[in-house]
């Protein structure tokens, strides 16, 4: 059975920034958690960040917090730990959380700290796309479920 990585605070562990989650109620979610198919991961948890953490944003090809600390190289460690689960456990699909510097999968925030939005992949989506994971965020969950029933 074709494992999936997902985001966790889609799942409601509050890892976020903030100390939140960002819980997703689908039924889809909840039968591939009772079928054992989930793995659940923060990347910026993985990277050695703390919860909660300053927020951040991508500003060119760095990752900075509002207070301007950069957060590149903590960000970059937790997408790689996250490639590596994923070709430990054979998964090529992941559900990530749209918006996040991290899990952006179509947009992240402008790197103003305004909360305005801009076409754009977080560093984690980029390399498991780069690596042939297909990505969807937790708006794509039908098409996840289409491409999952289609490819496995």
């Amino acid at each position: 059975m074709q494992k999936i990585l997902i985001s966790s605070c889609l799942m409601g562990e509050k890892v976020r920034f903030d100390g939140k989650s960002k819980k997703v109620n689908a039924e889809i979610l909840e039968i591939w958690h009772a079928e054992n198919r989930l793995i659940l991961l923060c990347p910026e948890v993985a990277g050695g960040l703390l919860i909660p953490r300053a927020a951040a944003e991508i500003q060119g090809s760095s990752i900075v917090t509002f207070a301007g600390d950069d957060v590149s190289k903590q960000f970059d460690q937790g997408a790689q730990k996250v490639l590596e689960i994923c070709q430990q456990h054979d998964i090529h699909i992941a559900i990530l959380k749209e918006g996040s510097p991290s899990c952006g999968v179509i947009q992240i925030n402008d790197g103003t700290f305004s909360h305005s939005k801009i076409a754009g992949q977080g560093v984690t989506t980029r390399l498991l796309q780069k690596h042939g994971v297909k990505v969807f965020s937790e708006h794509q969950l039908n098409e996840a479920q289409t491409y999952l029933q289609r490819m496995f």
